[in-house]
């Protein structure tokens, strides 16, 4: 009988080609995990590592959650797959309808999908079927912003502004595509705590495009409320504010990406509340199901959903939608997730710890070649000075010195350490955290 290769002991590297990933310098020295527990993976040779990103800002209440391991096991035994193309079953209904009880009031339809990059994308269409479905076709313009992370969906790059993410694929990106400018101005909010005062003005830059395109061209503008790939930047304050105003005033619909930051990780169940700003459509994904299974969503306006809906006679409103569309195993994790969120209080825990986890970022601001400390909530952001004019250098440096010599596992993006633990961390080991990271900085000096 030939041997199953799921049976290999030691399987190849080779076969897989790895997402954003150094996959030469990876395979040259692999990093493997083999399990987690609450705070901590533990490595294919036996070592404990203390988990600084909630995987990759997604497993909010910690790892290997028994509630959530249940609830999937459950639904694994009962119900494998069931189609949501003019079908449906229980779990995915009762997750709409708990999801929107934490959503900011009026956000009460939800789309469910796969993953953030396929709730943005889904987004941008309902924008564009709701302005033609109110009678303005020609409302499909988008507006996004410079460093803006927005999955890796066509679309999402196309409203997104990471250049590394964009250049491979320019030719073929979305037409009629704006950016504001970012916010990051180190020369005006460097070592900010919470939201930098300086920077809200930028925000005009959207009169700027309505000024040159006409607000009657402009679907939709995208923002994060808070960017985590781009080195974790945080609005200055007014900025949203700015924003949702220009939004209203010329019909323009205002979308947060909430992937990162919706479930608590700012100290309020989503960002939208953290701010008091609340947007036309919020996308998110991550702790939706605390990574346990890739889901994403798309939560609307119910006058969004009224009009598409509304606008067609009979038939299918909305000629959109995944094959794992609010999948069993995925709408099971997912309420056992936002229960267990509102039992232990995670989508608050973030505002308790917040002024601990601030000092002790901010402790680092002696430490070597740090030229910026940026927090709020759960969220922190240790910018680096650039190694001999190569972006990366010296923030991968670090990173793997924290994942082979201090037992950490923290991300860099460019030269900037982003740090999002399990909203379970402790004060211990925020510090525990914290003398890793330092360590790590100084030995690569």
């Amino acid at each position: 009988m030939t041997a199953s290769p799921l049976a290999t002991a030691t399987p190849s590297l080779d076969a897989l080609w790895m997402p954003f990933t150094a996959n030469k310098a990876y395979k040259a020295r692999p990093r493997l995990l083999v399990s987690a527990k609450d705070m901590h993976y533990r490595t294919d040779d036996g070592r404990t590592i203390l988990d600084g990103t909630a995987g990759l800002w997604c497993v909010n209440a910690g790892h290997c959650r028994q509630p959530i391991i249940d609830a999937m096991m459950q639904a694994a035994s009962t119900l494998d797959y069931a189609p949501s193309f003019q079908m449906g079953h229980p779990a995915m209904f009762a997750l709409a309808d708990a999801l929107r009880r934490v959503l900011p009031a009026g956000l009460d339809r939800v789309f469910l999908s796969g993953s953030g990059s396929e709730a943005v994308d889904s987004a941008l269409k309902i924008a564009l079927a709701y302005h033609q479905a109110r009678g303005e076709p020609e409302r499909c313009h988008f507006v996004g912003r410079q460093k803006g992370y927005h999955g890796v969906g066509f679309g999402g790059i196309s409203v997104g502004g990471l250049e590394n993410n964009r250049k491979a694929f320019a030719k073929q990106l979305l037409p009629h595509t704006h950016h504001l400018p970012h916010t990051h101005d180190l020369a005006h909010n460097a070592f900010s705590v919470g939201q930098p005062a300086w920077g809200a003005h930028l925000a005009d830059a959207l009169e700027e495009i309505i000024a040159a395109e006409g607000a009657a061209h402009i679907a939709a503008v995208i923002v994060e409320p808070v960017s985590g790939s781009a080195g974790v930047l945080i609005p200055p304050v007014g900025y949203l504010e700015r924003l949702r105003a220009l939004c209203t005033q010329h019909g323009i619909l205002l979308i947060f990406d909430e992937v990162i930051t919706g479930f608590g990780r700012v100290g309020a169940p989503f960002a939208a509340q953290h701010f008091g700003v609340t947007p036309d459509i919020i996308t998110t994904a991550k702790g939706l199901t605390n990574a346990a299974v890739p889901m994403g969503a798309t939560c609307v306006r119910g006058d969004i959903y009224d009009t598409v809906v509304n606008a067609s006679p009979r038939g299918i409103e909305l000629f959109h939608g995944y094959t794992y569309s609010g999948h069993p195993l995925a709408a099971a994790a997912g309420l056992a997730a936002l229960t267990l969120y509102e039992q232990e209080g995670l989508l608050t825990r973030a505002a308790t710890l917040a002024p601990v986890w601030s000092a002790a970022l901010h402790s680092l601001r002696d430490a070597p070649h740090v030229i910026d400390i940026r927090t709020i909530g759960l969220i922190g952001g240790i910018e680096l000075a650039v190694r001999d004019d190569t972006i990366g250098a010296r923030g991968f440096d670090v990173f793997t010195n924290a994942f082979h010599e201090q037992d950490a596992l923290i991300r860099v993006t460019g030269d900037t350490i982003a740090l999002s633990p399990p909203l379970i961390i402790s004060e211990a080991q925020i510090d525990e955290l914290v003398g890793k990271v330092r360590r790590a900085i100084e030995a690569v000096g």
